[in-house]
């Protein structure tokens, strides 16, 4: 089980949860964050901190986003485990169903 960031998240990145997280398994992408599901602990840590309700535990997404799980977990498919999001910074893509929304609370 894992945490998942949602459609909230997009454009906004506010990284309070990647401070939070003891385990450096929130990664940043162009327009999102996403959990590594086979770092996260499942400690929960993140979920309060987020300032726009973007993460929920695996079972609790809305339905709504519920793709957003599928997209958290295929992120990592080309970076496999890296082992921790600091020394990787900013990965210079998104998952396609990030890619492919519109801009998300005013972003350009």
């Amino acid at each position: 089980m894992t945490y998942v960031i949602a459609q909230p998240c997009v454009d906004v990145k506010d990284k309070a949860c990647i401070d939070e997280c003891p385990v450096d398994c929130i990664y940043e992408g162009k327009r999102s964050l996403y959990i590594h599901p086979d770092e996260c602990v499942d400690c929960g840590a993140c979920e309060p901190v987020c300032p726009v309700e973007a993460i929920y535990y695996e079972d609790d997404v809305p339905e709504q986003w519920q793709e957003y799980y599928t997209a958290n977990v295929e992120f990592f498919t080309p970076l496999g485990s890296p082992g921790g999001a600091a020394k990787l910074g900013q990965i210079d893509r998104d998952h396609p169903l990030v890619a492919a929304l519109p801009p998300q609370n005013g972003a350009q």
